[in-house]
């Protein structure tokens, strides 16, 4: 059974994004970057079940600049035996994302994708679901446990009154929550054989998909800064303020 992981090169969830100057987007000059937790989480999965033996082969693919190799030696590193970079300096969105993937499937013939549910960056959300409806293949997302056997796939999702138990025959998608696992760090002996490793690079435009763009970013801005806390007398005060800004 082989498995597909998309990962994506995301600003690094510890450091804080900067809006530019002018508005048009995020500062990503001298930012450091790394993988998507969520996809790190996936690339954790597909690792435990080829160590289980019910998965033969992982691939990590990744879209985007030829920096994003090292999100995929990172996917590597932590198990996945090759990489595929699919090169391009635009910043495609889910549904371009979701057509780069289908076609990469249609290469790789994967028997499931296991992705993050989403990116930190951009929080759409729809990549995945995209992608399945593309392939006309069952879904589950927002996974926090995977039992894989034979040809079908169980996966145990949180909703809103508990959780929530699906099963879906294989070939699938499925993307992955918080919840499912914590990835392992990265050993250093690891990390040198991943070097190793084969990592593939195709450029986006040779696979013939339309990568315009359906939505415009008019302006991004910061969140406003929170202003400091007041001190009141008595509740009656406290009564009186959440009345006036209407939260009573």
């Amino acid at each position: 059974m082989k498995v597909l992981i998309p990962v994506k090169r995301v600003i690094d969830f510890n450091v804080k994004a900067r809006v530019k100057g002018d508005q048009s987007g995020v500062d990503l000059a001298n930012v450091k970057m790394s993988m998507n937790p969520f996809c790190e989480i996936a690339v954790e999965e597909a690792v435990r079940l080829q160590e289980k033996g019910v998965v033969s082969e992982t691939v990590a693919v990744s879209i985007g600049p030829i920096q994003a190799q090292d999100t995929l030696r990172t996917a590597m590193a932590i198990g996945a035996d090759r990489g595929l970079l699919i090169q391009t300096d635009a910043d495609p969105q889910p549904l371009a994302v979701a057509k780069l993937l289908a076609a990469v499937v249609a290469e790789e013939k994967p028997d499931v994708v296991i992705m993050g549910k989403q990116a930190i960056d951009g929080d759409n959300n729809a990549a995945g679901q995209m992608l399945a409806a593309l392939l006309d293949w069952p879904q589950a997302t927002f996974a926090s446990r995977i039992e894989i056997s034979g040809k079908t796939a169980k996966v145990t999702r949180e909703v809103d009154g508990g959780l929530q138990t699906l099963e879906v025959t294989l070939p699938a998608v499925i993307t992955v929550d918080l919840r499912l696992n914590e990835p392992r760090y990265a050993s250093l002996p690891n990390i040198m054989k991943a070097k190793k490793k084969p990592l593939d690079i195709k450029q986006a435009a040779d696979l013939g998909v339309d990568m315009a763009p359906r939505l415009k970013v008019v302006k991004v801005t910061e969140p406003p800064k929170r202003e400091g806390g007041v001190k009141v007398a008595d509740a009656a005060e406290l009564a009186a303020k959440f009345k006036a800004a209407g939260v009573l």
